[in-house]
């Protein structure tokens, strides 16, 4: 059963979320606030977006003895959707699709079953079955096919997509096998605390950068990322963090620190997977939560933030 903190994280960022759908459409209907209503709506359609992964997340937690399962699942319902509409932004070729089927129904449910079972106790096959075996594997299958038409190319998109959308996602459930000496019991409120602070510094530095930002970082890749909006980010996650101490096995000061790396990690994520979208010609990877792209337009940034987090706390937490 979760205990009191747990549940107080969880209901008061419910209650955060109430309060700023109730303030974003207030903004909405009022006609003489001199804000810009192309902010008010970007602000209406994140708090939106939030409500969808808060809500699913904080259900599968609270479902109790089962929750660590379900965690897993939706975890893995999402890598699946993600992969797909990362390997979707191109076509691919006939000599493709068997190691495409490879992929998905033999990789990437493996992966997650791995962490079902415990990383813990199979850590050494959790790191290395995709990265080592399968990116082995996938080269061999395509040329196997017969096809070498932009055959570096297409394994490549296949590797990348795996490495992101499955192997580093995976790190996020990861979490709640981390065996943190007088934290057992609690990880799935590091884990809420993880998927908290990255999404609030995808707010933030959104936030500071229309407020304050003048200067684009690549202008090419993201017009509206700018250094006021990527070191106002860090700094606001960072105090968060901070704040929010007492509900993982960090000291304040620990707290602050992860919080930052969490935020710049989420901002290297953010940047990465938008100079995939120029170099594809799209906007959005999908359309499933609306107004928001697909699901990969969300998780980007908890995709490169998952495995730093994971190592981070397991080398400085865990007792070898």
């Amino acid at each position: 059963m979760f205990d009191v903190r747990t549940l107080s994280l969880v209901g008061g960022v419910l209650a955060i979320l109430l309060v700023a759908t109730s303030l974003g459409q207030r903004l909405k209907y009022s006609r003489d606030i001199g804000i810009n209503p192309a902010l008010v709506e970007a602000f209406n359609l994140r708090i939106r977006a939030w409500w969808l992964m808060c809500t699913v997340l904080a259900a599968a937690f609270l479902l109790g003895p089962a929750s660590r399962v379900a965690t897993v699942i939706v975890f893995f319902l999402i890598s699946f959707w993600a992969l797909r509409e990362f390997i979707t932004l191109t076509p691919t070729r006939l000599g493709d699709h068997r190691a495409l089927f490879w992929v998905f129904i033999v990789f990437t449910p493996l992966q997650y079953l791995i962490v079902v079972l415990g990383v813990e106790t199979y850590g050494l096959l959790f790191s290395v079955l995709i990265p080592v075996y399968a990116f082995l594997f996938i080269p061999a299958r395509v040329a196997m096919a017969g096809d070498y038409k932009r055959f570096l190319e297409r394994v490549a998109k296949i590797q990348a997509g795996l490495m992101i959308c499955v192997y580093c996602l995976s790190y996020a459930p990861a979490i709640l096998s981390l065996q943190i000496p007088g934290f057992e019991g609690q990880q799935a409120r590091l884990l809420f605390f993880f998927v908290l602070l990255v999404q609030l510094n995808d707010v933030l530095q959104f936030a500071w950068g229309k407020l304050l930002g003048r200067s684009v970082i690549a202008p090419a890749i993201s017009p509206s990322r700018t250094w006021e909006g990527f070191l106002g980010g860090v700094a606001s996650t960072s105090l968060i963090g901070a704040a929010l101490w007492w509900a993982t096995p960090f000291d304040v000061w620990q707290a602050a620190g992860i919080s930052a790396v969490i935020a710049v990690m989420g901002f290297a994520g953010g940047m990465t997977m938008s100079a995939i979208k120029r170099d594809r010609g799209v906007e959005d990877y999908g359309t499933l939560v609306v107004g928001h792209g697909g699901v990969l337009d969300r998780i980007d940034s908890i995709c490169f933030a998952a495995p730093v987090f994971y190592h981070l706390t397991r080398f400085l937490f865990v007792a070898p």
